[in-house]
């Protein structure tokens, strides 16, 4: 057996299956009661397992967080179809975190795609294990028995998954084995793919599911924190609690050593009831030593943007093929260049931040808080603790709403280090809205130039993409960060999206971290990360160039999809490349009717992306028709349309939500969603001035179309937001005439548009 083999082992207690990456699997009752816990997995590849007991039932193990998106049904029902076990024998664990799972993080819409082949051959080894368990009972060659339904079946004998438990049998695959396990065909999946009831439907809806916000410990305390003028560099010089005193529970008031420099500056206020401790702290009174970020405002992180891509040396120059790009635009017969800008973004998700904390009896120091990325987390905890990563565990809660937010787990060091304060007793921390919003990791405003050459015949010759923002992954994880051709790091995804797949030419893509915005707050992911920008700026380009070229904008864009070279798409999930960009372009276009003629201040706009990265893209297309009204500057979207090609559609149901709510995210950061960094605070701190889509601004049409492919599956959660604002922004044009190239497109940029036509 190799070091990547696979264990399957069949005992009186149940049978386990387990993936080790780069490790040995082994048994280890003692931190689960029936599962073969693989050691720390390889980046990319998070170990996956599962158990079946003596009745038969299939206990799933799911590393990935819930926040609506009911990714441990599409998960599980990937192995049980290749195990072969009926639906309703099935269940799902979200397991806590551990090093023994592997790299826990829920984010990039990886959780289908990546547990698609993982799931499959461990849903396969089981299904063969259990049939030559079952052929060695009846003494006849495996090929005489077949999986069926939770049995194993030859001529007239069957015998049970369960019933095979109990005979306690042990199988063990080498790598070469595993590697050449049957898998059903496509065609012969029964789950995926199918209508099936979703597993953790049932707890939401009787309100019996657990969110972090909800968890409890006997004893515990309540906190409330005093957030600083900036997120960084700031001091406490002076505390006063007198007026605090008098509050009905009120206890003390910490102000925080934080030793992994997360909340500098942090003063907790504790109390027994959340509301005591809420009433306590608006009457405690801290005076702060503030950063430098005091000094800073939106436009500074702008105008440092432009500055810093003037500077043609900075930044990382991603591998594109030809980046020569200098000499063709030197020859070109015309060339085209425009600006493109976006505000901050906060996240704003329903449940705000929460986090328990407290040391239990065995020394370990658990954190109950919903959670998307543990392996990152844990680690910040120990270094704000002083203790090793393995006294860290965090518990596994669903999230009332993620949306990359819960990816930076920086709200549950206050509450380890107010319980590390009270000697381990257990605290809760809950922030309040405003406060949620004040210490949100957004996305960054970003500015980007592109630019375009053109030969004679106007044809495209070359292109370069030149972007900076505020970046996430340098601030929080450095070393998921690659290098580009000439050896800069940069952050994948701070720059995704802009490695398009259209045939340009010589192109030349560039990311450049804005430095300014990285030490003023902390940027972070947020649903569709870069290619909710860098696709913006992408495709409201392509149609300002064709209009340039003279060529209508469909037409102009199905030429440079030709699928060839670097752009012809290879693997499992990539294979078709450009062409399966082409099909969704198409199929939206002819939805919308494009090229008919519209009702006056009426357009239809078009955009075309690929969710994410070029080794998992989603294609999606968008198409949508909106109404301008000149006078207010109002933007109404009548109709929106997405058509997605994202592989093999494992949840169908799951698939059209997912798209739904992305395609209605990226309608809300196109028109309404933005804040502003002032002075170092972000100026909106509540619904009343933050302005996500409301239920009345939802289109009357929204429709969701997907492509049949029999690739791979791609991710679901992200993609469908990326082409929406660059579509309504070219749908505005064709409605009255003008460009917008900024976002929010808000009715005030509309009509200080209009005024200068």
């Amino acid at each position: 057996m190799t070091r990547r083999g696979f264990l399957v082992a069949v005992t009186l207690a149940g049978v386990s299956f387990g993936f080790p990456r780069g490790v040995l699997a082994a048994m280890d009752p003692a931190t689960s009661d029936d599962a073969v816990l693989p050691s720390e997995g390889a980046i990319y590849e998070p170990s996956v397992w599962y158990s079946i007991d003596n009745t038969g039932k299939v206990k799933v193990n799911i590393i990935r967080a819930e926040m609506g998106q009911h990714v441990g049904t599409s998960i599980a029902r990937i192995l049980a179809d290749e195990l072969e076990v009926p639906w309703k024998d099935v269940e799902i664990v979200h397991v806590d975190s551990a090093k023994k799972w592997g790299l826990m993080v829920t984010g990039g819409s990886w959780s289908v795609s990546q547990s698609w082949p993982i799931y499959r051959q461990a849903g396969a080894a089981g299904r063969v294990a259990l049939i030559e368990a079952a052929a060695k009972k009846w003494a006849v060659s495996a090929d005489a028995c077949v999986a069926l339904d939770g049995k194993v079946v030859s001529g007239k004998q069957e015998i049970s998954y369960g019933e095979l438990v109990a005979l306690g049998v042990t199988r063990e695959f080498s790598e070469a084995e595993l590697k050449a396990l049957p898998l059903k065909a496509d065609a012969d999946l029964k789950l995926v793919g199918k209508p099936v009831t979703s597993l953790d439907i049932a707890n939401k809806t009787t309100g019996d599911a657990v969110f972090g916000i909800d968890a409890k410990r006997e004893g515990m305390v309540y906190a409330s924190p005093l957030l600083p003028p900036t997120r960084y560099g700031a001091k406490v010089t002076q505390l006063d609690d007198t007026a605090a005193k008098a509050v009905k529970g009120y206890r003390q008031t910490l102000v925080l050593d934080d030793p992994s420099g997360t909340v500098p500056g942090w003063v907790m206020v504790l109390a027994d009831s959340y509301y005591a401790a809420h009433k306590a702290a608006g009457l405690v009174k801290v005076s702060w030593e503030v950063g430098e970020a005091a000094k800073v405002s939106e436009a500074d992180i702008i105008n440092h943007g432009r500055e810093l891509l003037k500077d043609a040396a900075k930044g990382a120059i991603l591998d594109t093929g030809d980046t020569n790009t200098a000499p063709v635009f030197g020859k070109a017969a015309s060339t085209f260049e425009q600006e493109y800008l976006t505000q901050t973004v906060l996240h704003a998700q329903m449940e705000p931040l929460n986090a328990l904390a407290f040391r239990n009896a065995d020394d370990i120091w658990e954190i109950h808080s919903g959670c998307q990325w543990q392996s990152l987390t844990t680690a910040v905890l120990a270094t704000a603790l002083g203790v090793k990563e393995e006294q860290v565990t965090i518990r596994a809660y669903m999230l009332g709403g993620g949306f990359g937010r819960r990816l930076n787990g920086d709200y549950t060091i206050p509450a380890a280090l107010a319980s590390k304060a009270l000697d381990g007793k257990p605290v809760k921390m809950v922030m309040s809205r405003s406060q949620d919003m004040q210490f949100d990791s957004p996305r960054s405003a970003s500015v980007q130039q592109l630019k375009m050459a053109f030969d004679a015949h106007k044809r495209v010759i070359a292109m370069e993409h030149h972007a900076t923002a505020g970046w996430p992954t340098q601030v929080m994880v450095p070393v998921f960060m690659p290098k580009g051709i000439n050896g800069q790091p940069f952050d994948p995804f701070a720059i995704a999206g802009a490695d398009h797949w259209y045939t340009v030419g010589a192109q030349k893509v560039r990311a450049v971290s804005n430095d300014l915005a990285n030490a003023s707050f902390r940027p972070g992911w947020l649903r569709s990360v870069s290619a909710g920008w860098t696709g913006w700026a992408v495709e409201s380009f392509m149609d300002e160039a064709a209009h340039h070229a003279g060529k209508d904008p469909l037409a102009f864009r199905l030429d440079l999809l030709t699928a060839e070279g670097r752009n012809a798409g290879s693997g499992p999930i990539a294979i078709g490349g450009a062409s399966r960009q082409a099909a969704v372009l198409k199929k939206a276009a002819a939805m919308i009717g494009w090229g008919t003629p519209q009702p006056t201040g009426t357009g239809l706009g078009i955009a075309s992306t690929f969710g994410q990265e070029r080794e998992m893209p989603t294609w999606v297309a968008c198409a949508v028709q909106v109404h301008v009204d000149k006078v207010t500057g109002l933007v109404d979207v009548q109709k929106l349309y997405i058509v997605v090609d994202a592989g093999i559609i494992v949840d169908p149901d799951g698939a059209e939500a997912q798209c739904q709510g992305a395609a209605l995210w990226g309608l809300s950061m196109a028109l309404f969603e933005g804040s502003e960094l002032v002075k170092g605070k972000f100026k909106d701190s509540n619904f009343d001035t933050y302005t996500p889509l409301r239920m009345l601004q939802t289109p009357p049409e929204v429709k969701i179309e997907f492509i049949s492919s029999k690739a791979a599956p791609s991710g679901l959660g992200e993609p469908a937001v990326t082409p929406v604002a660059p579509a309504i922004a070219n749908a505005i044009y064709n409605a009255v005439g003008v460009r917008l190239r900024k976002l929010p497109m808000t009715p005030d940029d509309v009509k200080a548009a209009l005024s200068k036509v």
